[in-house]
């Protein structure tokens, strides 16, 4: 294996597994900060490390009109839309849980590009499908599938990351044009300094200003790990890697992410690994390479 390719895969592994830990560090800067707050400090730090990015990499121009529209609806989905949703849904969902119910956006994006760009599911496919569906449900109910006609059905946070992952879906595949016509680290850049700016707004307007107060060196401690990590460092990584590794390869990083999590999530916030979720995980992730067949 030549020393390029070394160097790929230690990225896109080092991404992976700093996106994983991303759900303790959330969790961690929640004990003292709105969850719009988390967004708003977060991505402030991302978007200075890719801009930096894209300067020292001479990619930054001036976004037209028509990419600015474009950017904008991306920025919002991708950034402030989809961030609320987690941030929030950690509130009360468990960072390991979160993290096996984001590992089903391969699902969506499959259901998307079958609406949206006609493409054509096999039935192992639409196997997966279901497949990643019943280990969402057995990890979200702890097992007690019976809790599914009643009141008890998880926790509310984890309504909302289950919303998310179709979120992240239709986001990835609006995003496909852009990545025609754009480097990878300049796109993202636009794209998330855009939903800052949206984010900017609903920081402002919801009164979370002063909240920047109640700052602790371990809230602290997450919010960089975030902003300079998962917002910004692991995006480059990333696509540096997506340019050097063929995307099916580097798909299957991916199935790391939420068993980081779930170690990570033991150690630091001590959640505790569940028999009944690592099944439903391995259900997921099962159901998930099912439908990345093709």
């Amino acid at each position: 294996m030549d020393k390029k390719r070394i160097i790929a895969y230690t990225e896109v592994a080092f991404a992976v597994i700093v996106w994983g830990a991303s759900f303790i560090a959330t969790k961690l800067a929640l004990r003292d900060l709105a969850p719009v707050t988390i967004v708003w400090l977060r991505f402030a730090i991302g978007v200075v490390i890719l801009g930096i990015a894209t300067v020292i990499r001479h990619q930054f121009t001036i976004p037209k009109k028509q990419e600015l529209i474009y950017f904008s609806i991306l920025g919002f989905l991708g950034i402030t839309f989809h961030q609320w949703l987690q941030s929030t849904g950690l509130v009360t969902a468990q960072a390991s849980t979160t993290a096996w119910i984001v590992a089903t956006t391969p699902v969506f994006i499959a259901i998307f590009s079958r609406i949206f760009l006609k493409e054509r599911l096999s039935w192992l496919q639409i196997s997966g499908i279901f497949l990643a569906a019943v280990g969402v449900l057995l990890v979200v109910s702890k097992g007690k599938l019976n809790t599914l006609f009643g009141n008890s059905f998880g926790e509310p946070g984890d309504i909302l990351i289950m919303i998310s992952a179709p979120n992240w879906a239709l986001f990835s595949i609006l995003s496909m044009r852009g990545l025609h016509n754009h480097k990878a680290t300049q796109m993202m850049f636009y794209v998330m300094a855009m939903g800052w700016l949206f984010t900017t707004i609903l920081f402002i307007s919801s009164g979370s200003v002063s909240d920047i107060r109640n700052l602790t060196w371990t809230s602290l401690i997450g919010v960089g790990f975030l902003g300079i990590f998962c917002s910004g460092l692991a995006y480059i990584a990333w696509y540096d890697g997506l340019q050097a590794i063929p995307a099916s390869q580097i798909g299957a990083f991916l199935y790391i992410e939420p068993l980081v999590a779930v170690v990570v999530a033991w150690v630091i916030l001590g959640e505790n690994i569940l028999f009944i979720t690592l099944a439903g995980g391995a259900i997921i992730l099962m159901g998930v390479k099912l439908v990345q067949k093709t």
